[in-house]
């Protein structure tokens, strides 16, 4: 257990762990490999305050251990799961899942939009999630769309549990169906299936934490969340507090 869990290791993440480290508080960070990150991939940083002429590895580098350094525990995993629970919130990414009194949000901005059909059918076949609702997929067919790193490996699972699988890296995708999944469209070619698995890098925050309100990269709803710094060349999400 611990008393915050933060989403996200970029300047906004990193920073709203270091504050509440110092405060007496044990934090757990958990994100994508900072590598993947537009910071990481940056030549050259000279906007930053007192570390002029930086790269982007260089700066998350020591994002990273000032915070380690501090106590953090941090954490490498696709965010797929937010559950509040009572006094509590767990935190799911990739199979292994902690529990923590408070969550600061901050995962930076996500760069990909909802396929059509795919926001109305989440839950309803489709999913981001292979080794969560596999299990549901049994004997059934189901497209796996592959736009993440681990992709072939989570439909290489889907099959040993014995789901029909079939994928595509496309970025043409159409999903439909009734009251649950019945096709996907794949580059204007449409075939049956009764699942689809959408895994990409990362998950939009409005899904991950539903009824969450999304305004110009701010989560509007969440008390106290606030822009990061202008001045600053890569733009993150502001982080926003949620709580029980």
């Amino acid at each position: 257990m611990y008393d915050i869990a933060v989403i996200g290791s970029g300047p906004a993440g990193i920073s709203a762990a270091i504050t509440a480290l110092v405060r007496g508080k044990s934090v757990a960070v958990v994100s994508n490999p900072a590598s993947e990150s537009g910071l990481y991939k940056a030549e050259r940083i000279d906007n930053y305050p007192g570390l002029p002429a930086v790269s982007g590895a260089e700066l998350s580098d020591a994002f990273i251990s000032h915070a380690r350094s501090l106590g953090a525990e941090l954490f490498t995993g696709k965010v797929q799961t937010i559950l509040p629970n009572d006094d509590t919130i767990f935190v799911g990414y990739g199979m292994e899942m902690f529990e923590a009194r408070a969550l600061i949000f901050a995962p930076g901005v996500v760069r990909t939009s909802a396929f059509p059909g795919e926001r109305e059918l989440l839950g309803l076949g489709v999913s981001y999630c292979a080794t969560c609702d596999g299990m549901l997929y049994r004997g059934k067919e189901v497209c796996v769309v592959c736009l993440s790193p681990d992709a072939a490996e989570e439909a290489e699972y889907l099959r040993s549990i014995g789901c029909k699988v079939f994928t595509t890296d496309s970025k043409k995708i159409a999903i439909g169906g009734g009251d649950r999944v019945e096709w996907v469209e794949i580059d204007g070619q449409r075939r049956s299936c009764e699942g689809v698995f959408v895994l990409r890098d990362s998950v939009a925050p409005d899904v991950l934490i539903p009824g969450l309100e999304l305004r110009t990269n701010t989560c509007a709803s969440a008390p106290r969340a606030r822009p990061t710094s202008p001045e600053y060349s890569l733009r993150e999400t502001a982080p926003a507090r949620l709580t029980r």
